[in-house]
């Protein structure tokens, strides 16, 4: 047998190999990896190289190293998962970077991680202020989280005491400018529903790029054209007015059940007072749609 045939076949014997080798690994080889499944992806990489180009010894032994490196790398992921100490060992613990706003100096040097690279990981995180972060620690993965203090985190229903309906993930019933037949049964239509809703926007099936039905049940189109692209309605002035009304009296709630003193709850619940009878004041026809 030539000697670049039996490389071929070697190789596609590795490919094979490998392909079934990581699907008895699991996702978390091909996601963030720890310390030893790092170890493991390059030693595999590196035997399967061996197996394809080392026409020189016995290629089955390429194999049964392989059957131990994948065997060895299983046996740590069920120790890993019942014992904690194990998990520590092995894929190491997280590190606290930042507390209470304040740099540790000490774990940052433990993990070889400069100033520069701390300020890019908070970036990527979208701070820009690090007395901004409550906590931040990096993960035994080397990924940094960040949990920004209490005030300078984002405003949501619940802070606010907002009783919000459930949201189900959009469905995509086009592609393409193919019809997703299961998906559009999912969502509870059919094929004349879509064909009315295509006839509305003056469109055809194969001018339809992209469409997702979202959980209010609108048909949400893109035909990848940007002149083609259905507008969307604006917000009218008057809806907006009062809308903003509503966040900002929202926001004075807020940071009254936020006052760390009685002081500054008597500050916000006054000026509370005084915007809505100000509110008050203002015809209706200014604030409602």
């Amino acid at each position: 047998m030539p000697s670049w045939f039996e490389i071929v076949l070697r190789t596609l014997a590795a490919i094979v190999i490998l392909f079934a080798l990581t699907k008895v690994l699991g996702k978390r080889q091909i996601s963030q990896l720890s310390l030893f499944e790092y170890i493991t992806g390059i030693s595999i990489g590196n035997i399967a190289a061996y197996i394809s180009l080392d026409l020189d010894n016995l290629w089955f032994l390429g194999m049964v190293s392989l059957g131990v490196w994948v065997s060895v790398s299983v046996a740590m992921e069920f120790l890993t998962m019942k014992s904690k100490k194990a998990r520590d060992l092995i894929d190491g613990k997280g590190t606290v970077l930042i507390k209470d706003g304040q740099l540790l100096k000490k774990n940052l040097h433990k993990e070889r991680l400069t100033l520069d690279e701390m300020l890019e990981q908070l970036r990527k995180k979208d701070v820009y202020r690090v007395a901004d972060v409550e906590f931040a620690v990096m993960e035994s993965s080397g990924e940094v989280n960040v949990m920004l203090k209490k005030e300078y985190q984002p405003i949501t229903p619940d802070v606010l005491g907002w009783q919000v309906a459930n949201e189900r993930e959009a469905l995509t019933v086009m592609m393409d400018g193919e019809i997703q037949e299961e998906v559009l049964v999912e969502a509870g239509r059919d094929r004349e529903w879509l064909r009315h809703e295509l006839d509305k926007r003056n469109l055809q099936q194969e001018e339809v790029f992209f469409a997702q039905i979202d959980s209010n049940g609108e048909l949400l189109l893109q035909t990848g054209e940007e002149s083609k692209q259905p507008q969307n309605s604006q917000t009218k002035p008057k809806e907006r007015v009062s809308m903003l009304i509503e966040q900002f009296e929202a926001e004075l709630v807020r940071l009254e059940r936020l006052s760390r003193n009685e002081s500054d709850r008597r500050v916000y619940q006054t000026a509370i007072d005084r915007f809505q009878a100000s509110t008050k004041t203002l015809p209706d026809k200014a604030i409602k749609p």
